[in-house]
């Protein structure tokens, strides 16, 4: 009998074990080190963010850092540098099961999204699984009829334009869950660098509120612990709580006070 491979449980799988008040604590990955992914894998995290938009991580790394990641109870996501199904048809291949899309931020931009991790006739992905790192080159049973299974989408809002739109953008079929992004809409609100201004949080709230009203899960990026522990009080499924690069400039530098001398 041909050895056959399971792939591992997606992040919406995942959230959707929860219990009540139970979350999934993540953190970025930004360096493009294998060796940090796989600390953070390993450290205890729950889910790791590899960011393919604000980083030099491009198809090939993203490669290095999910098999360096393989094996260890994180889940990976992957957040794409952008709406674009040929780039999306790339990630998914290359054996990203769990997506991140920025920039969402219509109802459209959403759609366009669920037609590029879908195969035919649902959507427009390109068929190339079995010559693909996804499919672990055919060892994965009868890939392309269970795609769906294997795939996670959560779209990013982190726009006014978004926020307005969240509601429709979560009722969108396909859409698994939402994350928001506080920087980029502080930044859109004319907030720049503001992430825990009081509008900001507003924002980020009423998002909430439209995204489980539609009856999909919501994420969000919090590195400051209070804004956080605010923001799982409100519903909040899985947040990101920090970055390899912070954790080691911080680190780096709460160690040059400690030892360098002018």
């Amino acid at each position: 009998m041909p050895f056959q491979v399971d792939l591992p449980q997606t992040l919406t799988q995942r959230v959707a074990q929860l219990g009540e008040g139970e979350y999934l604590a993540g953190m970025w990955v930004c360096s493009g080190s294998p060796v940090a992914a796989e600390i953070a894998a390993a450290s205890g995290m729950q889910w790791v963010l590899i960011d393919a938009e604000h980083s030099p991580i491009d198809l090939q790394i993203t490669t290095s850092l999910l098999q360096a990641m393989n094996g260890y109870p994180a889940t990976p996501v992957v957040r794409v540098p952008v709406n674009d199904q040929v780039l999306i048809k790339q990630y998914l291949d290359l054996g990203a099961q769990n997506l991140l899309v920025p920039m969402v931020d219509t109802p459209a931009d959403a759609e366009a999204a669920v037609r590029s991790v879908h195969y035919p006739p649902r959507g427009v992905r390109g068929v190339g699984s079995a010559l693909a790192r996804v499919s672990r080159w055919n060892a994965v049973p009868n890939y392309l009829a269970r795609a769906e299974e294997f795939v996670s989408l959560t779209v990013q809002i982190e726009s006014a334009t978004a926020v307005d739109n969240a509601a429709e953008i979560a009722a969108v079929d396909g859409i698994d869950a939402v994350f928001v992004g506080p920087s980029d809409l502080a930044a859109s609100m004319g907030l720049l660098g503001q992430q825990t201004h009081p509008d900001v949080t507003a924002a980020v709230l009423a998002t909430f509120d439209a995204v489980k009203a539609a009856g999909k899960l919501v994420g969000v990026n919090a590195f400051d612990p209070e804004q956080a522990r605010k923001y799982l009080d409100a519903g909040a499924s899985f947040v990101l709580v920090g970055a390899d690069v912070g954790l080691m400039m911080n680190g780096a530098r709460a160690w040059a006070e400690t030892w360098v001398r002018d």
